[in-house]
Order: C-alpha cells, then sequence, then structure tokens
C-alpha cells in the first residue's frame, strides 16, 4: 500500500527563527517544507518544484517584496494557495492581498492554532481546486471531437465562430455521430463554460414527466410530486441546455419551449409564478424537421427560432479516414479510465474496421473497440478478431461520394456493391446469399435483374431471370442446370 504523499508548504520569510519555528511546527503536522529567504529564491523554487501546494509568504522581504511575488504568481495559469504575512500590517495591504488571490493574511506575531487551522483550510482548498481541474481535463478529453476529414475541419471552424455568441443552434446528424460532443464543444469555447451544461434526451423523457424535467414541479403538483424540483432550465441558469432529439418532443411541451426562447420565461408543473432564465439553447436532432412540420408534429414558429445557426454531424461512412485516429482515441481513453493494458490494432484489422459501413456511426465503433480490448485475449488485435460482421463486410467498397450526383445514385451503387460481394462470399448459392442478407431470394432475383448482375454458372454466365419459377422439389432455379445458383 502506498504511502499517501505529504504535501509541500514554502516558508518564505527574510528572518530564519521565523522560518525555523514555522517548520517545526508544520513538519510536526507532517508536512514537507521547502525555505527561502527572498523573493527571487522564492520564485526559483516556485518554478523548479513539481506539486507545490502552498506559500507562507512575508510581504516585506529583500528585493522582490511579497506583493510583488504575489502578482508575479497570478501570471501563472495556475499557483499554490497563498497566505500572507507581515509585521506591519493594514485593511489596505490585505485587501490588496485578498484581491491578487491571497487566501488569508496573518499579522506578525503569529498564534499557532490559527495559522494551522488556516494553512489546512488553504490545502484543502487547493486540493478541491486541483480534483476540478483534473474532472475539467478528463471530461474535455473524454468528450473531445476527433478527426482531420475536411468536413470536421469545416465543423470546427464554425464552431470557433458561433461558440462566443448567444445565438441558438441546431445541430443535424444521424444517431451516434456525435452531437452531443458538438454541444459540449460550443459550450466549452463560449463565455458560459464555467457554468453549467446540461443535457436533456427528449425522445427518453415520458411524455407525462417532460414538462416537469424540463420547468420542475412544486409540493403536491401531481401524484408522486412529495417535494419541489427544479428544472432543467432553471439548473442551466446562465450556461448551456442541450435539448438532444427534439423532434421527439411533444406540442404541449415545444410551446413551453417556445416561451424561454422568446422571453426566457419558465413556469414550474403546479405553479403560477414566473421565473426568468438566461439560458443558452442548442437542440439536435435525428429527424427532417420540415417533414415533422408538414405532418403536424413540430412547430414551424419553434423551428425558426432553433435555427438560427445549423450544423451538420457527419457520418462515419463519410469520414473514413477518421477512422483509424478514433480507434486510437477509444482504446486509449478505454486503457486509462479502466486501468487495462492498451492493445495494438494491426495494419488488416485497420483497413477492414475502415471500409466498414458504420451503420450506428462513431457510437458503434466505440462500443466494437472497446469490446475487442475486453475479449481479445493476444496483445495485438488481428482482423481474424473482428466480428463476423465486419471480417465479411471488409471488402466492400462504398462509391467515392465525389462520383455520384444525387443519393439515389449512391444508394444504387452501394446496394449492388454489397450484393456482388456477399455473391462471391457465398460461391454464388442465390439461398445461401439470401438467407445471409436477410431478404427473400425472389427479392434478391429482382435485385440481379435490376442492376444487371450476371449469375456465374457453371459453363459461361446467364442474367438472373426476372422471374423465377419453382421446379419440382421447391426450389427456386436460375438456370436450367437444377443448381442453386452455382
Amino acid at each position: 500500500m502506498s504511502k499517501q504523499r505529504k504535501e509541500k508548504i514554502l516558508i518564505v520569510d527574510d528572518e530564519e527563527n521565523i522560518r525555523k519555528s514555522l517548520r517545526m511546527i508544520f513538519e510536526y503536522d507532517g508536512y514537507a517544507i521547502l525555505e527561502a529567504a527572498d523573493g527571487e529564491e522564492a520564485l526559483k523554487i516556485i518554478e523548479e518544484t513539481v506539486g507545490l501546494d502552498l506559500v507562507l509568504l512575508d510581504i516585506k522581504l529583500p528585493g522582490l517584496d511579497g506583493m510583488e511575488v504575489l502578482a508575479e504568481l497570478r501570471k501563472r495559469p495556475y499557483f499554490p494557495e497563498v497566505i500572507m504575512i507581515s509585521g506591519h500590517g493594514t485593511v489596505h495591504t490585505a485587501v490588496e492581498a485578498t484581491k491578487l488571490g491571497a487566501f488569508d493574511f496573518f499579522e506578525k506575531p503569529l498564534h499557532r492554532e490559527r495559522v494551522l487551522l488556516s494553512v489546512r483550510n488553504a490545502l484543502s482548498q487547493n486540493r478541491l481546486a486541483r480534483e476540478c481541474s483534473d474532472l475539467r481535463q478528463k471530461t474535455e478529453k473524454k468528450y473531445r471531437l476527433i478527426g482531420n476529414h475536411p468536413s470536421m475541419k469545416t465543423l470546427w471552424e464554425q464552431i470557433q465562430k458561433i461558440a462566443p455568441t448567444n445565438a441558438t443552434i441546431m445541430i443535424y446528424g444521424e444517431s451516434g455521430t456525435g452531437k452531443e460532443l458538438i454541444a459540449r464543444a460550443v459550450h466549452a469555447q463560449s463565455l458560459r463554460s464555467k457554468d453549467a451544461f446540461v443535457q436533456v434526451n427528449c425522445a427518453a423523457i415520458p411524455e407525462e414527466l417532460i414538462e416537469s424535467e424540463l420547468f420542475g414541479h412544486v409540493k403536491g403538483a401531481f401524484t408522486g410530486a412529495t417535494e419541489k424540483k427544479p428544472g432543467k432550465f432553471e439548473l442551466a441558469d446562465h450556461g448551456t441546455i442541450f435539448l438532444d432529439e427534439i423532434g421527439d418532443m411533444s406540442l404541449k411541451t415545444q410551446a413551453k419551449v417556445l416561451r424561454v426562447l422568446e422571453e426566457g420565461e419558465v413556469q414550474k408543473v403546479g405553479s403560477g409564478r414566473i421565473d426568468h432564465v438566461d439560458v443558452r439553447i442548442i437542440a439536435a436532432t435525428n429527424k427532417d424537421l420540415k417533414i415533422e412540420i408538414e405532418n403536424g408534429n413540430f412547430r414551424e414558429d419553434l423551428y425558426f427560432r432553433l435555427n438560427v445557426v445549423p450544423l451538420h454531424s457527419p457520418a462515419l461512412r463519410d469520414k473514413q479516414e477518421d477512422i483509424p485516429l478514433l480507434i486510437d482515441y477509444f482504446s486509449s481513453n478505454f486503457a486509462e479510465e479502466n486501468n487495462f493494458r492498451a492493445k495494438a490494432f494491426t495494419p488488416a484489422a485497420r483497413e477492414a474496421m475502415t471500409k466498414f459501413y458504420w451503420k450506428g456511426n462513431v457510437r458503434e465503433l466505440k462500443n466494437v473497440v472497446e469490446r475487442l480490448l475486453i475479449m481479445t485475449g493476444s496483445e495485438t488485435i488481428d482482423k481474424q478478431d473482428l466480428p463476423e460482421q465486419l471480417k465479411s463486410d471488409a471488402d466492400i467498397v462504398l462509391p467515392d461520394v465525389g462520383k455520384v450526383e444525387n443519393l439515389k445514385e449512391f444508394r444504387d451503387l452501394a446496394e449492388k456493391k454489397f450484393i456482388l460481394a456477399k455473391l462471391e462470399e457465398n460461391d454464388w448459392n442465390i439461398s445461401q446469399t439470401a438467407r445471409q442478407i436477410d431478404t427473400p431470394r425472389s427479392n434478391l432475383y429482382k435485385k440481379l435483374e435490376q442492376y444487371g448482375i450476371k449469375i456465374k454458372a457453371g459453363v459461361g454466365e446467364v442474367v438472373a431471370p426476372s422471374s423465377p419459377e419453382k421446379e419440382e422439389g421447391g426450389e427456386e432455379s436460375p438456370n436450367s442446370t437444377g443448381q442453386d445458383g452455382r
């Protein structure tokens, strides 16, 4: 069992007796002590010491005085807690020290119990600040946007422009593409970054509870409301609220969200009181809201208020060159978070994963990477370790998006390549191929005819018949040989 780290305290005073007496007090309490007799020496020690927790700093020093040292420390992004000491203290000096970031201010002669109490409180605050900093760094790493594809670079440029404003944002994209990451990136780059980021999945909350979740409720508002509860908008005051899958929100709730957007007003369920909030709204959906409006499922006025700045989260298949980066990122994160030994992916495994059509996008890729890290026994992950679907689909190359003019053309080309690859994989056995791709044989024959795919026969090739008929024995036959597509 490792010993607990001793917290480090630097005593800066030109009087050796004071340094000596303070050292005895603090070492008895288990602290590690460093000493400096002037400001220049103090700054050098602070620069060279890793993990310094607290500085006791005399104001009157030869050369740089204590206030100048404190001002110099403040210029640094991270500095230890500071307690100022003075033999000629005034209220004005104490106030100035506090403005510069000092935790406390003592006048000489020092009183042991008061000094120890203040030191303990300062170190407690320092530990809390370090923990918050570590947590923030872990959170930023966990929710980082990864990618070098042009679409990701464009997205990041848009985020940089939008983030410092208060503009409402609508993020469009398929499920699993990382819409939440975009919302968090906007919040992190905004002027609201030090306040709350509150996420609400509108599709996951039952309709009868979503108003209570968003706007809160008072005690007795409904059965089970045993106490007052703040809503998500209230919790996000001065920060950002992310309304994920807003296309699934009921029309009644949409009207209340519109009220927040227009007036900044929220009303708890069961209350007649109107409260005001200052919240930036970022919404996201995987639906086409224009179609939802036409079908009467989404308010047009809310759409226009939310769609001030639209952002698009690209599907993983549209940025395949980023897949190796994401594999490394997810592997590293999982190993770090779970104290897990890192494993390497071979070039063959990476190639197969890069070519795969990730229907579940980045979320699916992340899940597969983590599963492979856990379940693969060797230190390297090869193509043979991949799930069967990845291995079998690895050789299916999608059409180049730059060479197709519309969605139908892309879909047809992709479907044709998929069918050809599966036929090759199954030695052109029609029944077996149909079973594997989960479609009726009659439908597969239609697709073969549609795309002009010829069935490989024993001698030569014949075009698939448009209306396959069952032979005796109940088997559909593509040609006169009676063989099943061979």
